[in-house]
């Protein structure tokens, strides 16, 4: 599974990383109240009702009847991720009459929706996992602006910020459907208790939690190595901590360089977790082998001796979690990435919906998709984070999607978007190439700072063309 990786254009929105704070002041109990919010609505039309245990609610959205047309919906999702999303589609046919096929996409999806141009055959709108990739295809010729109708729908729902990240020369090109906070570590509520381990706030903390896991006869940690991607996610978190936002914001848009004493700081802190023998399941080699969802399910299976005690990445986990025979909030629990720095970070991505093939059909669903209808439908299903301000929070279906979802708007415009997905797509968004291949590497040889660095810069500097 693929999920909300986000490329190459050097937009960087967030202004601070108080979210963080916010976060970490308590948003993530697990012993927390349910909490509702209040839907604003937007839009006026009441074309169909949304399914909700078998009674209908009132629509908060208008949209045309669009009885024999027939849509595309290109996107990277598979399992469970795309199977909701359908639910999504299936509501947005039902209200409309459309047909709407989706279009399984392979990473990356520039590239892909290139060979189906080429072809002749675009998909009339795609999901795009990375800001920079709307970019690129408005510099293709390939995305057109949205319609009138999406863009006051967004307008109503989102934040300035999370509409700026979908503009391109000022006009409103997508639609960001899809949220993930990617700043938290999941854990095997029973392999801490059995080690006597605490929830970590700072690194040094997480250190010391994971040599009692050790210490207890269990792996700590698990990581996805196969996927590149989960390696950046480690390193934005550690960098954007350690560093500040400033350098963040610097080092995304490649005003310093990967040779800057700040990411030697950055790749020397991850060691201390990368490079110590047996804190990694299967070793170095072994999480090169895993793949994203298998880290995940690997930490909640085994009883109490499962092959790591934590994993870490967004809020999305809990997507695979549910494979397990875990229960969320009892048997995995979960807790903030802890300060390396001053501040706990918090680095969000996204996927935008980017209309192709402009007609009145595939506007329709660009503002299908920017209304609170379609995001409380997936909210529902369980690992989805929507942006949208004006889905209830109470639609989510456990506490801690709640919180998450709740700070998350409550943050409005003070976030840091994931910075592999601002970098061009060769360097940030390329299964083994780039930062992707350079991380993975460094994951098998955690003292070569020096050499990590140096392919870092490289890479960097030919796709940034500087």
């Amino acid at each position: 599974m693929r999920t909300s990786r986000t490329m190459g254009t050097r937009r960087t929105l967030g202004r601070t990383s108080r979210i963080a704070a916010t976060l970490a002041a308590g948003a993530l109990a697990l012993s927390l109240t349910a909490c509702g919010g209040d839907d604003d609505g937007g839009g006026g039309g009441d074309k169909g009702g949304q399914q909700d245990g078998g009674k209908d609610t009132a629509a908060s959205v208008t949209l045309p009847k669009l009885d024999g047309e027939s849509l595309e919906v290109a996107a990277v999702w598979t399992g469970a991720e795309q199977e909701n999303f359908k639910k999504v589609l299936a509501e947005f046919e039902k209200r409309t009459g459309a047909k709407v096929t989706f279009v399984p996409a392979q990473d990356p999806i520039i590239n892909f929706l290139g060979s189906k141009i080429a072809g002749g055959a675009p998909p009339d709108v795609a999901m795009l996992p990375q800001p920079g990739a709307i970019k690129q295809a408005v510099d293709k010729g390939w995305a057109k602006p949205l319609g009138a109708e999406a863009t006051k729908e967004l307008g109503e729902n989102y934040s300035p910020g999370w509409q700026e990240i979908g503009k391109v020369g000022g006009k409103q090109y997508g639609v960001y459907y899809k949220a993930a906070n990617k700043s938290l570590i999941w854990y095997n509520a029973q392999v801490f208790e059995n080690a006597g381990a605490a929830e970590p706030k700072t690194w040094d903390e997480l250190l010391t939690a994971a040599q009692t896991i050790y210490d207890s006869g269990v792996t700590p940690f698990s990581v996805g190595g196969a996927d590149g991607w989960t390696l950046t996610d480690w390193f934005e978190n550690v960098y954007l901590s350690q560093a500040g936002p400033d350098k963040y914001d610097q080092l995304a848009k490649h005003e310093i360089k990967w040779t800057d004493p700040s990411v030697k700081e950055a790749l020397t802190t991850l060691a201390e977790i990368w490079g110590k023998k047996d804190y990694v399941a299967g070793g170095a080699s072994g999480a090169l082998q895993t793949e994203f969802p298998a880290s995940v399910t690997q930490t909640f299976t085994g009883g109490d001796q499962p092959k790591a005690g934590m994993v870490y990445e967004g809020d999305f986990v809990q997507v695979n979690i549910g494979e397990t025979d875990a229960e969320i909030g009892t048997d995995a629990k979960v807790f903030p990435f802890p300060s390396v720095g001053d501040t706990a970070p918090v680095v969000s991505g996204g996927d935008a919906a980017v209309v192709l093939e402009d007609s009145k059909a595939a506007q329709a669903l660009a503002t299908w998709l920017a209304s609170p209808d379609a995001a409380t439908i997936q909210a529902k299903l369980g690992g989805y984070l929507s942006p949208n301000k004006n889905v209830d929070v109470s639609a989510y279906p456990n506490d801690v999607q709640k919180k998450i979802a709740e700070a998350l708007v409550a943050a409005g415009d003070d976030f840091r978007f994931d910075m592999s997905d601002q970098a061009p797509q060769a360097f940030g968004g390329t299964p083994g190439k780039g930062e992707w291949k350079a991380l993975q590497d460094f994951l098998k040889n955690p003292k070569d700072v020096a050499g990590a660095q140096a392919k870092l810069e490289a890479d960097a500097a030919a796709a940034y063309g500087s």
